[in-house]
């Protein structure tokens, strides 16, 4: 089913978005160089090396470049629906 969306910031565009994809990258890097020192994937994470738990993605308008999480746009979405 789709989902109406409207941009809470704009409050007028209801039709041009940007998905961003949130692709993690995890890696522990050197604190005094900054050069990456190992990268890990999500299975192979060290104990203490927490895992990314954050949404997905998130929508940025198309309109005015607000970026905000998908729950945001679509409850703006549906109130006052024309």
């Amino acid at each position: 089913m789709a989902i109406p969306y409207r941009c809470p910031n704009c409050k007028t565009n209801r039709s041009r978005f940007n998905f961003i994809q949130q692709v993690p990258a995890y890696m522990k890097i050197h604190p005094e160089t900054g050069e990456i020192i190992e990268e890990y994937t999500s299975e192979n994470l060290e104990a203490y090396h927490f895992k990314y738990s954050g949404p997905q993605y998130k929508l940025q308008c198309g309109t005015c470049g607000s970026i905000g999480e998908e729950q945001s746009f679509a409850a703006f979405g549906s109130m006052n629906q024309p």
